[in-house]
């Protein structure tokens, strides 16, 4: 049996066999529970096929700017549901201490203390991935939180229109503004009460499984699936593939990530050029220089750098991320002087 559900954020469908239900859905929430009811167990039920749709403005019209918020709410919906439908995902700092855990299979050839393993679980669904650099939670609201949580600050991480504008269509972009900056900015609006090191160490958990994600789709799509025990394993076969094809698994990589990149790829394969580029122009027209809280953040992450390697950014650098942090803290004296700051 066959299971398909679509959604574009207006109208969605479940079929099954030979019953076709449709209905008026408005938010991520209640897309999420239909999901939640197509992939319930059932007898003979051995796949369930998921297929978003993601409304298409017409570049004719001159609504096509109200029509751009649509699509936004419709591609946050389409990464909200792969989130919810990805493996299960145990992150662990890499550490010469670190070995085997009973009932993972790391691959052929088995665990390796030399680099960054990836199990999985075969009975659980669930990965425990090794990741060079990765901060781990202190207190136990945060340990929590990067169990139980993630997918909520995944959620607002998605549905934030400035976030996605950026991430879709900004081509001068340099992902850590949102790996880092942006979701870091999300992550102490959310949860006030965690200290730096804990805000932190959610952040890094959570982007680490959006971007798995996000790759493992992208690995899974770019391979040719033929049967159905391999479509039935797409994702987790992209997460091992990726995870194995890099030297070294670390934050820094992952933080180098546009988590919609992805989404971008298949934006552009399913629109029209003209429509692709007049909503690109119409997110273009509202973009805006550093604010004195992005200036701020930015400011830290170059001291945080400083600490690092001993010097600070540099405006002159070939590396954007660097370049970027040397402006943010160049505007952030500019706003101090101006007297921005409380």
């Amino acid at each position: 049996m066959v299971l398909t559900m679509g959604s574009t954020l207006g109208f969605d469908w479940i079929w099954c066999q030979h019953a076709l239900t449709v209905g008026y859905r408005s938010s991520l929430t209640e897309i999420v529970q239909i999901i939640g009811r197509a992939t319930r167990d059932a007898p003979g039920k051995s796949r369930a096929r998921f297929t978003n749709l993601i409304a298409e403005p017409d570049a004719s019209e001159a609504a096509v700017t109200e029509a751009v918020n649509d699509t936004l709410k419709a591609i946050a919906a389409s990464l909200l549901m792969e989130q919810v439908l990805a493996p299960r995902f145990e992150f662990k700092p890499k550490n010469k201490e670190n070995g085997p855990t009973s009932g993972f299979n790391y691959g052929e050839g088995g665990y390796d203390p030399s680099k960054c393993n990836v199990g999985f679980n075969e009975q659980t669904g669930h990965f425990q991935i090794e990741i060079k650099g990765l901060a781990e939670p202190k207190s136990k609201e945060a340990t929590r939180i990067c169990q139980e949580d993630l997918n909520e600050v995944i959620a607002a991480f998605v549905q934030d229109k400035i976030t996605l504008e950026r991430g879709l269509f900004d081509e001068e972009l340099v992902p850590q503004e949102l790996t880092q900056v942006r979701l870091g900015k999300i992550i102490k609006d959310k949860y006030p009460e965690l200290n730096v090191e804990d805000q932190e160490a959610v952040r890094q958990h959570a982007i680490a499984a959006l971007n798995l994600t996000q790759k493992a789709k992208q690995v899974a799509l770019g391979g040719v699936e033929n049967s159905e025990k391999a479509a039935n394993t797409a994702l987790i076969d992209g997460v091992r593939r990726f995870a194995m094809d890099v030297r070294e698994l670390d934050i820094d990589l992952i933080d180098s990530i546009n988590p919609f990149g992805e989404a971008y790829a298949i934006l552009a394969k399913s629109m029209s050029e003209d429509t692709l580029k007049q909503v690109a122009a119409v997110i273009a027209a509202k973009r805006t220089n550093l604010t004195p809280e992005e200036a701020k953040e930015l400011a830290v992450r170059a001291v945080k750098f400083k600490k690092e390697r001993g010097r600070l950014p540099s405006l002159t650098s070939q590396d954007a991320w660097e370049k970027r942090m040397a402006q943010g803290a160049a505007a952030f004296v500019r706003y101090k002087d101006e007297g921005r700051y409380e």
